[in-house]
């Protein structure tokens, strides 16, 4: 299969590469810059030079893949809403040209668009102020006669090169001298590593159904407490819990995540697409030490 991946150079993109190329699909990556132009091109990616908000580009690119894993966004927190719409555009860019083909598109989601505190499955609707727009994307298309389906992400996915939620976290710590907690700690978080979120990605294309909305999870109920401790074992700092007031103050931008508690299964997803994860978990990956060389 001719796969087009959009965020081809990022984090999780670069992993799924990889996986397409061992299960011996044909790839093709988008790329803004020269810099991602080449980065594809010493991965032996083929190169289609455009951006999310070029959306002709898209089309094209969506009219000459026989599938496309959509995991470009534009992580802005500092104004979601754009982003959010430029995600919108392109999403139905590329899923005006797959109608009636029987091409799939797999969408890119996070399980924080889930309602908090209670275990959240792959048949759940996004909580209502979610406004991740590939949540509604996916029935939409399918009911268009798109073959679409979604991948909903753990905040944290781990692995070396992460530069995502929890090295924030690590950074915060060592700028405040003390790695911090919410109240007691007990509040959940949920994780995969980039390998496995990889496998779950190709899976996807292969034979998800459509409409379907998978949870890239392997541990679904870690409590923020034990992050916290290992981050301050690791930095040598003391470990100490904080009031919910106090959170913002402490962690910044990323205080709702510190505050979530999100437990997730992905029992679903792992008889629908026969996945297991296999490597290492959270925990595990931050006692490795990786997470705190500094260069």
């Amino acid at each position: 299969m001719k796969v087009f991946v959009t965020g081809a150079t990022g984090f999780v993109g670069t992993a799924v590469l990889q996986e397409l190329f061992k299960a011996g699909h044909e790839v093709t990556g988008l790329a803004r810059s020269d810099k991602a132009a080449d980065l594809l091109n010493a991965a032996g990616v083929a190169v289609h030079r455009g951006s999310l908000e070029d959306t002709d580009s898209l089309r094209q690119a969506a009219r000459e893949a026989d599938g496309i894993i959509h995991l470009g966004f534009i992580h802005d927190f500092s104004n979601y809403a754009a982003a959010n719409e430029i995600d919108r555009l392109a999403i139905e860019a590329m899923g005006r040209e797959l109608e009636g083909t029987g091409k799939p598109i797999i969408l890119t989601s996070g399980a924080l668009m889930l309602a908090p505190g209670r275990i959240g499955t792959e048949k759940d609707e996004p909580s209502p102020h979610a406004i991740r727009y590939a949540e509604k994307a996916v029935l939409a298309l399918a009911e268009r006669g798109v073959h679409a389906s979604m991948v909903r992400l753990a905040p944290s996915v781990h692995d070396v090169g992460d530069y995502g939620f929890v090295p924030t976290l690590i950074d915060i710590a060592r700028a405040k001298g003390v790695s911090a907690y919410i109240g007691d700690g007990s509040n959940r978080w949920c994780a995969v590593h980039r390998l496995d979120a990889a496998v779950l990605f190709r899976k996807a294309l292969e034979k998800a159904v459509p409409g379907t909305r998978l949870h890239g999870v392997d541990e679904g109920e870690i409590p923020f407490r034990d992050i916290a401790e290992v981050i301050g074992q690791k930095l040598n700092l003391p470990v100490v819990s904080i009031t919910p007031d106090e959170a913002a103050n402490h962690f910044g931008w990323i205080h709702f995540a510190a505050s979530a508690d999100m437990p997730i299964s992905s029992t679903l997803t792992r008889e629908w697409m026969d996945w297991t994860p296999a490597h290492h978990g959270l925990i595990a990956d931050l006692e490795q030490g990786h997470y705190f060389t500094t260069s």
